[in-house]
Parts: structure tokens; sequence; C-alpha cells
């Protein structure tokens, strides 16, 4: 197709794709999204935001995975009034030799939970900044975001001038791999937070302001639960979480980074067994990245008093996010996400990132262990005071003894070689519990046929 006329899209000013050409839209339908609907696939989605944002065009390859398959087409992204105009040509299929792997939900996850999102030149000055609707509720929280916010637009200055980096001594600037996931504190927020910084070669970053992780409160006599007796104590988990996880996440991440650079060939030609080495890395980082955060999690649910910060959110609204990151993974195997319709709304109390990152790990469990061409389906809804979300595969289910034992820590059912932890489920029940909520399981005995996952929380009027 790359000898083919350019295709054409539009965006506006939510970066929803409202027109577009064939295969354009087919693409964006057939990565889980709707016309007119957001952008489905999450690079194309990230050089909209950007280029929205910054008010600069942009012009990038950009991958993505149609129907299974591999697929690759530049990408020019223009700003037009209030929206983008897009421009795909060299649109093409992957060989089976040099097919890349299909992106990773990482940065699209961490666009969804961000609460600024601020575009920088190749300084680290702050060119443009979009505070998310999310924070913008009216707390001191947002007050102070959006007061940081407009000092980023007001000075010409390097982001980190106008916060107090925790753990940084070294005078600024800095390089920008040395300030990313590095936590930080702002005037008139009594919470601490995260940076994330995207690169994009020599045209700059996105930063990505996160909240930091589960607040770990001095005392907590009403806790939802307490370490047992029998729970060793936290000291081990605290220094892989707490110290060597920060420590692990930059140099993993460069290893990736790198290995991606190898891998599609950006640095020079290469062969193609090579590029498959390179690949194998990229694929064995990201793993190890994923272990790393499960302790950095474990070491979080196990601290004595941990508490979620509670948050006004939609159920069902957290299930189609969750549903539209996973979209590409689930279309690799030929399953179908049946999600809630966009009319439903389920009103619950818990912290929305942390909702999120159970219901990715029930969706992600789903996907992975499902039949090939199958349906997973989430439904939302609520029963007097409570909240649900459900998660049904068409697999072959669970037994009453693994229902009981899925939640166990380091627990695989028996399972090996498929790159998970045993920690996912653990620590999303604690994650549930410690919001007022639980996370079950159900039998075969009770669903008839595949696993079924139930998360509840505190509903709201």
């Amino acid at each position: 197709m790359s000898s083919q006329p350019p295709l054409h899209g539009q965006c506006d000013a939510a970066d929803r794709l409202i027109a577009a050409d064939e295969p354009l839209a087919g693409l964006q339908v057939r990565c889980g999204g709707e016309m007119p609907g957001l952008l489905a696939v999450p690079a194309l989605l990230t050089l909209v935001r950007r280029t929205r944002i910054s008010q600069v065009s942009q012009l990038r390859m950009v991958g993505a995975v149609d129907e299974g398959r591999a697929i690759t087409f530049l990408a020019h992204v223009t700003p037009d009034g209030t929206g983008t105009r897009l421009a795909v040509s060299q649109w093409r299929l992957a060989g089976d030799g040099d097919a890349p792997s299909p992106p990773a939900p990482t940065e699209a996850l961490l666009h969804q939970l961000a609460v600024v999102h601020a575009v920088l030149d190749a300084d680290q000055r702050v060119l443009a900044t979009d505070l998310r609707g999310d924070a913008a509720d009216g707390d001191a929280d947002a007050s102070a975001l959006a007061d940081l916010a407009a000092l980023w637009q007001a000075e010409a200055k390097p982001w980190s001038d106008a916060v107090d980096l925790i753990g940084v001594a070294h005078r600024q600037p800095l390089h920008w791999r040395l300030l990313d996931d590095v936590a930080f504190r702002i005037a008139g927020s009594a919470r601490t937070w995260r940076a994330r910084l995207l690169p994009h070669g020599d045209a700059g970053f996105d930063l990505l302001v996160l909240p930091d992780a589960i607040d770990v409160l001095p005392v907590a006599p009403s806790a939802p639960e307490t370490p047992s007796a029998a729970e060793p104590a936290p000291g081990w988990s605290r220094v892989i979480g707490r110290d060597l996880a920060p420590a692990l996440r930059q140099p993993i991440n460069r290893i990736v980074a790198n290995a991606e650079t190898i891998r599609t060939r950006l640095a020079g030609p290469l062969a193609d067994e090579y590029a498959a080495y390179a690949a194998d890395i990229a694929e064995a980082g990201r793993h190890l990245l994923g272990l790393v955060e499960d302790l950095a999690d474990l070491d979080a649910v196990e601290a004595p008093g941990f508490a979620p910060a509670p948050d006004r959110i939609d159920l069902a609204d957290c299930a189609r996010r969750a549903a539209g990151i996973l979209a590409m993974r689930a279309q690799e195997r030929g399953i179908v996400l049946v999600t809630p319709d966009d009319t439903v709304s389920v009103p619950a109390t818990g912290e929305f990132r942390r909702v999120l990152q159970i219901l990715l790990n029930l969706l992600t469990n789903a996907i992975r262990y499902g039949p090939e061409h199958s349906t997973v389906s989430i439904t939302a809804a609520t029963d007097g005071s409570v909240a649900h979300v459900t998660v049904s595969d068409q697999g072959a289910g669970l037994t009453v003894e693994q229902a009981a034992q899925v939640f166990d820590k380091f627990e695989r059912l028996g399972r090996s070689g498929d790159g998970g932890s045993g920690l996912g489920l653990y620590i999303s029940r604690r994650l549930a519990r410690a919001m007022g909520g639980d996370l079950k399981a159900e039998d075969v005995a009770v669903t008839g046929t595949g696993a079924r996952f139930v998360l509840t929380l505190p509903g709201r009027s």
C-alpha cells in the first residue's frame, strides 16, 4: 500500500477519530474502538495527543496489530484548530521474519493514569500542559496540580525547577534518565507524586505526572486487613520494593529501549538473526520489569496500615478503559472483549489507578489462559450499597480447590513458563479489601464453564 495516496483522518479536541478513510477506519474498529470514538491504537493516540497539546506537527512510524498481524505505517499528524488531522502512508504488513512485537500497553496505561500531561522540548522545558479531568475535582491536590501546570506554562524553565525532587541532590539540569520515575513534592499538596518521562528522539519528551504508590500510614486503627503473625517481617520486601525496585526500573527500561532500537533497525541495517536476538532481549527485559513492579506492589500491600486514596469512580468506565488498553493483545489471540455499554454507569468508591490495575490483571489472565477465538465478558452493576464488576472467560475454569488457592501468594496452579509471577491475584485481592471491597473467584460448579472473577467495591449514590 506504500505506493497509494495517503489515508486521511480527523480527530476532535478529545482525541476521538471522527472521520477516516478506509482502511484507517477499519483498523480503528478492529482494534476495539468505534467510529466516532477515542483512537484505539495506543501509539497513534499518544502522537495525536502530543500534537494537539504542543500544536507542533509530528511525523513518526507507528506500529499496531491488525487481525493478529503486525503492521507499520508512517503517521503525519498536524494541528487543526482544537483537534488534529492525520495522514497515513507507507502502510505495510510486516513479514514473518521481521514482524515487530505488538506494542506493550505500558505507555497507554501511563497516559490513562496520569493526572497531568506536559510536553517538553529537548532541554526538558515545558511547551504545553494538559490537566486531566480526573484531577480537576476541586480538592487541595487538584488545586495544587492546577497551580503547578500554570507555573510550568508561565516560565520557560525545566519542569524540575518548579518541584521538590526527593532524593536528588545533584544540580540541575539532569539527564532525563536520572529523572524518569523520580518522586517529587509540589506546593500545596501533601501527597507524593512521580514523574514518568517518555522520550521522542531529539524532539523532546512527554512528561506524565502520576500519584505515587499506595500511601503508607503511620498507624491504622481501622485498617481493613493487618498482617498475621505467620507473615514475615516487612524488612526484606521493603528493601526490594521501596529501595531496589526504583533503582532497577531505569537500567531495565534502558535495556528494553536499546534492544527495541536494534530490533527495529533504527540504528541501521541488521541481519534478521540479530534482530531476533534483540527482540528476545527486549521481551526478557519487559518480563523482568514486570517482576520488579510486582515486588514493588507486594511491598506496598504488605506494609502495616496501608490504605489507598479513595476516589469517586465509575466501575463501568474503568472496565471499558481496561479493555481498551488490552484490545490489541486480545485481538492477537482472536479473543473478543465484551464491555459494558457506554450508557452504563456504576458509581463506586475506590482508588482509580488501583481499580484499573486489578481489572488489567483479571483481563490479562483471561486473555492469556482463555482459548483462542473465544469471548471475554466484562459486566458491571450495582446491588444495593455494593458496586461490582465481573470478568468471565470461556476457558476450562477453576475447580473448587483452585478457586480457593488462586489468591495465595506465588500460586501458579501448576503453570510454568508463561511469564507470570503468581503475585497478581494476591496483590489484587489485598488492594480490593483495602478499598473496602473484595475479589472472589467462582468455580465451574457455579459458572458451568470458564473462570469468573468478581470485584466488589463500596457503591455511592
